[in-house]
């Protein structure tokens, strides 16, 4: 065998045993955080997006009975949910959660329950893809229609973690 052969067959062995080591899943990086939800939405610059994340951690709240907390340095989430995908891999994720990003506020979890399309007909301006929720003002939406996406999305997940 080359050197070069050899050596890239040592790399990937190595690599190999350190994933079985790690139990073979790599670790999930949104995880809930000790920053301030506070000092996160007075940093926006934008003022309606910061207007906008001040009504929605309301509305959330309300909808959720959660308080909302930082995952990551960009998601303001709310409650969380133990997941198990059938590949195995499993960790930790906010009920709902949503980020005031610069082209618009992006929302997860809000997304995938039998009611969700009827709701998302009802919502007004929006986009979705890969199971977020794009709306780039609130003024854009029917807040109800988004407060009842909210509600049954939570309750969608609390009835699942429950039935196991």
């Amino acid at each position: 065998m080359r050197a070069g052969a050899e050596l890239r067959l040592a790399f990937v062995w190595d690599s190999l045993l350190r994933i079985g080591e790690a139990g073979g899943m790599a670790e999930n990086k949104t995880k809930p955080t000790k920053l301030s939800v506070a000092a996160f939405i007075e940093a926006l610059t934008d003022e309606t997006k910061r207007a906008d994340a001040k009504a929605l951690i309301k509305l959330v709240q309300n909808a959720t009975g959660e308080k909302p907390a930082m995952w990551g340095p960009s998601i303001i989430g709310f409650g969380s949910y133990h997941y198990t995908y059938e590949s195995g891999r499993e960790g930790d994720m906010p009920l709902v959660g949503f980020s005031p990003r610069k082209a618009a506020t992006v929302f997860y979890g809000l997304t995938g329950t039998s009611e969700s399309d009827t709701l998302l007909a009802k919502l007004g301006k929006h986009t979705t893809g890969k199971g977020c929720l794009y709306v780039k003002r609130l003024a854009d939406v029917d807040p109800k229609v988004l407060e009842s996406l909210v509600v049954k999305s939570v309750a969608a997940k609390r009835a699942r973690s429950a039935a196991r």
